[in-house]
């Protein structure tokens, strides 16, 4: 905690105490005193240790009391909300969920990093360390946390100041050649699983928005789609239907490969539903025209793609229409148009192993460009 005296007139002073932010916004407390300007200077000194020793409300919480009321008063998307809960109530609160809100200390937190990482703290016994991504998010939530018990005034420091995340690793990029991408547009032409498989590597959409996609939202005639909308599935809030991840949604145009395979499509659900598909149906459906969960999505990916190689997630898909533009010199601000991302940089950084294919290319294709002009000037 800080301070600073002011003098007013003279003999008069401003004793002016920092409090902790609320809001983002600053604040003070400001107190009369008269006396010299030593006396005003030990006077605050006084008050910012009184301040400092002050019973807070966090002497008569716990961490564990803390954090289950705070995750409940996150306004965050329900499937966030569910990997909250599963990290504080599975692996904060049992190791450290005991000490006092007010006792917890950086000394306290490295130490529980550092068994999680060694054995886990599992609660089903099973041995091994978790994964440093997982004690990363614990990190992040505790910060997030205690961050807001200091604006709340019921911290008077962040013990996490302290605290140094695991570092972690970023992941090998999974994904699909042309040629392996091919092989598995074939081998799912008979699969109930053709169109999302067909729209993740033409079109790079998510599992979520893939599920969430209406007719309504498809233009054969224009050769474009609109992702507008995202499904997503927890355990608390079920399904439900949201923005895209970006927050607003996107045009993709279609090649005119993507157009015939989907007017396939659109007739066969037709011929079998015996009925015309209206703008608000969906367009990957189960048999009766329900719509898919993105969880039994995913169970039937696993299954359908268990045994292949490469084994690759339905998401890697995604990466794999990504690197396919990129190395085949589509500019990357339509790439991250395309892909749905939030900037230029961030789509660079996820395929920065495409940079050096890019580059040489570039580089090549500048240099003929010079040599010519060269050879002209001469």
């Amino acid at each position: 905690m800080k301070g600073l005296v002011r003098e007013r007139s003279p003999g008069k002073w401003a004793v002016i105490i920092d409090l902790p932010r609320e809001g983002g916004k600053r604040r003070r407390k400001w107190i009369s005193f008269h006396g010299t300007k030593r006396q005003a200077q030990l006077e605050l000194h006084r008050l910012i240790a009184k301040r400092e020793t002050l019973p807070l409300a966090g002497n008569r919480v716990t961490l564990g009391q803390y954090l289950d009321k705070w995750v409940e008063e996150q306004r965050i998307g329900a499937r966030a909300l569910q990997r909250y809960k599963q990290i504080v109530r599975r692996n904060i609160i049992p190791a450290l969920g005991h000490i006092a809100l007010s006792k917890l200390t950086a000394d306290q937190i490295n130490a529980h990093y550092k068994k999680a990482l060694a054995n886990g703290g599992r609660l089903d016994g099973r041995k091994g360390g978790l994964s440093p991504s997982t004690v990363h998010y614990q990190h992040f939530i505790l910060k997030k946390a205690l961050k807001d018990a200091v604006r709340r005034t019921l911290l008077f420091r962040n013990p996490m100041d302290a605290v140094d995340s695991p570092h972690v690793e970023k992941p090998v990029m999974r994904t699909l050649d042309l040629d392996q991408a091919a092989q598995l547009i074939q081998d799912a032409r008979r699969s109930s699983l053709f169109i999302p498989i067909f729209l993740a590597l033409t079109c790079g959409l998510r599992r979520g928005e893939i599920c969430a996609l209406r007719w309504g939202n498809v233009d054969l005639d224009k050769a474009t789609l609109t992702v507008a909308e995202s499904m997503e599935q927890s355990l608390d809030a079920g399904v439900r239907l949201k923005r895209p991840k970006s927050g607003r949604g996107r045009v993709i145009d279609l090649s005119e490969m993507v157009v015939t395979e989907l007017r396939k499509h659109k007739a066969a659900q037709e011929s079998k539903l015996g009925k015309p598909v209206t703008p608000d149906s969906f367009v990957y459906t189960m048999w009766n025209g329900e719509f898919v969960k993105p969880d039994s999505f995913s169970t039937m990916w696993g299954q359908w793609s268990a045994g292949r190689k490469p084994r690759v997630r339905f998401h890697d898909l995604r990466h794999a229409h990504a690197t396919h533009m990129l190395a085949s010199g589509v500019n990357p601000k339509v790439a991250q148009e395309r892909l749905g991302h939030s900037s230029v940089a961030f789509t660079m950084d996820i395929y920065s192993h495409v940079l050096p294919g890019m580059q040489a290319d570039a580089a090549k294709k500048v240099g003929d460009a010079l040599t010519a002009a060269i050879a002209k000037a001469k």
